[in-house]
């Protein structure tokens, strides 16, 4: 893990920021922003919510590189037509439940710079977190800490209490013409 200063991290206003919409390209948005912290020598936790243990391109680099740890807690995706009907909605429910302990846990020791809680806002849209929770953590969390959360539908609250939002909206997709995903792009 790479040593960070106290007094650098005590000069630091950690920010609360949200990538939200429809459109691809929250996590890919955090990612980047994870590798700029890496850059300037930043601790990193990445935590994936809801999505499943699938190997992607992302998590192959982002387990590469020094000074970022990844957890995926998710089982896969939580919404009726994209959803694996053989995995129950409590496996969802306890997957989420661990992830958001994780994420309080890590959230609250204050080692890392910046964490990052990846469809956490899908988590919280399907009912396996609570958005009241959610406020919370944003509001007690260190702060020095960068704080980042993705996922659709982020809620009016939260929109209100972040520094910076960003809504990534779909104007074309490829999957709009029957192309699945394609490796490398979208996983």
């Amino acid at each position: 893990m790479i040593e960070h200063g106290a007094a650098e991290r005590r000069k630091r206003h950690g920010l609360t920021i949200v990538y939200t919409g429809d459109g691809k390209g929250k996590t890919t948005a955090a990612i980047g922003l994870v590798v700029r912290a890496v850059g300037n020598q930043m601790r990193v936790f990445f935590l994936q919510f809801i999505k499943g243990s699938w190997q992607s391109g992302e998590r192959t680099v982002l387990r590469g590189l020094s000074g970022v740890d990844l957890e995926v807690t998710g089982r896969g995706f939580t919404i009726e037509e994209l959803r694996d009907s053989r995995i129950p909605m409590d496996d969802h429910a306890a997957a989420a439940a661990h992830g958001w302990r994780v994420a309080q846990t890590i959230v609250s020791q204050g080692a890392y710079d910046l964490v990052v809680l990846d469809e956490i806002l899908a988590a919280v849209t399907a009912g396996l977190v609570s958005v009241d929770e959610l406020l919370e953590m944003v509001r007690s969390k260190p702060a020095e800490l960068h704080l980042v959360l993705t996922g659709r539908n982020a809620p009016a609250a939260l929109i209100e209490l972040a520094d910076l939002v960003s809504e990534v909206q779909p104007i074309k997709h490829p999957f709009d013409k029957g192309i699945k995903a394609q490796r490398g792009i979208e996983f």
